[in-house]
């Protein structure tokens, strides 16, 4: 409900005559003139399919079948275009000071869910937001990653795998990974017999530079943008932590085993850092390098230290003046400029060359001859799609041995989300991890609003916390009230119809202001025939904030026996708890009205939430929607959300990203927090 417009100021005086409530008799005043310009006409003259639900996502079955129990799968929504990360102002390779758009693959932040193979399966029902055709798989067998991209067809994704044990070393029991990180803050590893790359992180801040200690099995980075934080990356937990800043920015890292030391080399310097604080202990000058930009130092087994540069491969020696010199191996008039180096398991050096699609390439420390193995260049059908600005070899041992677990739920603290409770191990979410969905609704039900669909907005992200018998134990709701642009007290929540109040312990976060909800002890809404949680009373108390709502199963529930979130969300329209307004053809709660008699034209006779022309009261948009400014109808604001309803769902599923052409971005709202 919208405040009063000066063009209807007129007809208010008149209806404030036989009516104290202004605001709603105006509303009716535009359902009873079909020929007033703000009665929503021209959006009921768009010729909606019958029984189309306006519905921007879809459930997918996931059936995964491994040869090994116990096998984590973490499962993601894909796609191939690269995401907008953020601008950053970094300190290049070559030293220059650059500020720019940061875009990466942006694939580890839309996880839908993850476990563990029981019996040689996994299986799991997820939500998966209509524009996604693809699922990105990845396989951890303890510290071994696999990867896949599948296809959706008709809702299902049915995957098997069947890796077998590869060896890649000298003494036949350890097999390598090529760690790579770079700018853009993304951390993968490359498989050397094959080509093939498999995300790991998302890093705090993007970087040229990675180390990894195989006895403590651990990363170390230090980002390219000031104040250039040192960074850990634990490879058995697949977490970070920042040990400090270092304060300084270069392309060359690599750490020794013989003094457990990091080697940080930039221009003609090289220093020796105290890994455990950040703290620079030698330094030292380095002569003959005839471009001092980019490249990387690495240790060899017999200790002897190499340095590439952008003019090329230097063998280092320690002279008796404490200084550096260095002998050029590789030809002066390499075709590439290497960015990165490190050395397998056999003594192959790898090396990965500066541009926007690196390949990986080796060279021959003694002669310098060359040979592109991996990438475009390499005319072998293999193609990373992206930077990599250093390399670090991590060794995989072949051999048989007890991981811990902690809380003894028979899952490893490695694969366990929470290795210290043994009521929780994994998490599923909706719409992702990181992603979030948006509820909008026009509180005017059942008469005509003005679709501009911010009368009560809120993003949303619901995590469901799964034991190690992947049953649901826990549901948090994490929502944020976005907008409130009604004049009504509006409340909020959200009914599970195939749970009843019993089946819950507890909820916690509820924020009930008013005296007409009424909750039983377990925090469920009383008088109800399902599980009904209302999550606030009062839409302009909670503009702008962030809050989560926590709620307990009594007992684990299988995934298959409830339905998949986004569940039955609802308002409640002015502290009137009957007068509920659904998403299209849900049903209310039983404590909700959907047939009620009012005065002016009822444009949902049938009480189905939409009107007879096929327009929804309510949408659910599994994406963080720009909701329309005041009076703007979605029409106006999105430029193809017509042909998306019109051709009920089938053309312009992704009507409401944020892509050139799609939004009139001077007629939505933009959140500055």
């Amino acid at each position: 409900m919208k405040l009063i417009r000066p063009e209807l100021v007129m007809a208010s005086m008149l209806l404030l005559l036989v009516s104290c409530d202004v605001s709603q008799e105006l509303e009716n005043y535009k359902d009873l003139n079909p020929d007033n310009p703000d009665s929503g006409n021209e959006i009921d003259a768009i010729d909606i399919p019958n029984g189309f639900k306006f519905s921007t996502q879809k459930e997918i079955q996931v059936t995964i079948n491994d040869s090994e129990d116990n096998v984590k799968y973490d499962v993601f929504a894909y796609s191939s275009e690269k995401q907008f990360a953020r601008i950053e102002t970094y300190e290049n390779e070559e030293g220059e000071i650059l500020t720019d758009s940061v875009f990466n693959s942006g694939v580890l932040g839309s996880q839908l869910f993850n476990g563990v193979t029981k019996n040689g399966k996994l299986t799991h029902s997820v939500i998966l937001p209509n524009h996604f055709t693809q699922l990105y798989i990845r396989r951890k067998s303890k510290l071994k990653y696999t990867s896949k991209v599948v296809d959706v067809n008709s809702n299902q994704v049915n995957y098997y795998d069947a890796s077998t044990n590869k060896v890649f070393g000298k003494n036949g029991n350890t097999q390598d990974f090529l760690y790579c990180v770079n700018g853009s803050g993304e951390l993968f590893q490359i498989d050397p017999l094959s080509g093939a790359f498999t995300y790991l992180s998302d890093m705090p801040v993007g970087s040229y530079t990675c180390a990894i200690d195989q006895e403590h099995k651990v990363l170390y980075s230090i980002g390219r943008c000031n104040p250039h934080p040192l960074m850990k990356y634990s490879i058995v937990h697949n977490t970070w932590e920042t040990i400090t800043n270092f304060g300084m920015s270069g392309p060359r890292l690599d750490f020794n085993a013989n003094d457990g030391l990091l080697y940080f080399s930039k221009g003609r310097n090289l220093y020796t850092v105290n890994p455990s604080n950040g703290s620079i202990l030698n330094t030292w000058t380095i002569n003959g390098l005839h471009t001092t930009g980019g490249g990387d130092i690495v240790f060899a087994e017999d200790g002897t230290l190499f340095l590439c540069s952008f003019s090329g491969l230097y063998r280092l020696e320690l002279d008796q003046n404490n200084v550096y010199q260095s002998t050029r191996i590789s030809a002066a008039n390499l075709p590439f400029k290497p960015t990165s180096m490190t050395f397998d398991s056999n003594g192959q050096l790898w090396l990965a060359n500066k541009g926007n699609n690196s390949d990986l390439i080796t060279m021959d420390t003694e002669t310098g001859d060359w040979q592109y193995v991996y990438g475009v260049n390499a005319n072998n059908n293999t193609n990373f799609d992206r930077t990599i600005n250093d390399l670090a070899t991590f060794k995989v041992e072949n051999t048989v041995e007890s991981e811990p677990d902690s809380d003894g739920d028979g899952v490893i603290d490695s694969n366990d989300a929470y290795p210290n409770d043994a009521d929780l191990a994994f998490e599923a979410f909706t719409p992702s991890e990181f992603g979030w969905g948006t509820f909008a609704f026009e509180d005017l039900w059942p008469h005509t609003g003005d679709y501009d669909f911010n009368d009560v907005a809120l993003k949303y992200r619901f995590k469901a916390v799964l034991n190690a018998q992947n049953q649901i134990v826990q549901l948090d709701f994490t929502y944020r009230v976005k907008a409130n642009g009604a004049s009504s007290v509006n409340g909020f929540g959200l009914e599970i119809e195939s749970l009843v109040p019993n089946q819950i312990e507890s909820v916690t976060g509820l924020d009930l202001k008013h005296a007409f909800i009424n909750l039983n002890s377990n925090g469920t809404e009383a008088g109800q025939e399902n599980a009904v949680f209302v999550m606030f009373d009062d839409a302009r108390s909670m503009l702008n904030k962030t809050t989560t709502v926590s709620i307990i199963f009594a007992q684990p529930v299988h995934p298959n026996s409830i339905e998949p979130a986004p569940f039955n969300p609802f308002i409640i329209v002015n502290k009137e708890r009957a007068k509920e307004v659904h998403l299209p053809f849900k049903n209310p709660t039983t404590l909700g009205e959907n047939i009620i008699n009012v005065s002016g034209v009822n444009r949902d006779q049938d009480g189905n939430y939409v009107t007879e022309t096929g327009l929804p009261w309510a949408i659910n948009v599994a994406y963080d929607f720009k909701v329309p400014n005041e009076r703007v109808k979605i029409i106006e604001a999105y430029n193809f959300f017509s042909n998306w309803a019109t051709s009920g769902g089938a053309s312009f599923d992704n009507w409401y990203e944020d892509n050139p052409g799609h939004i009139n971005n001077d007629k939505v709202k933009n959140e500055t927090f």
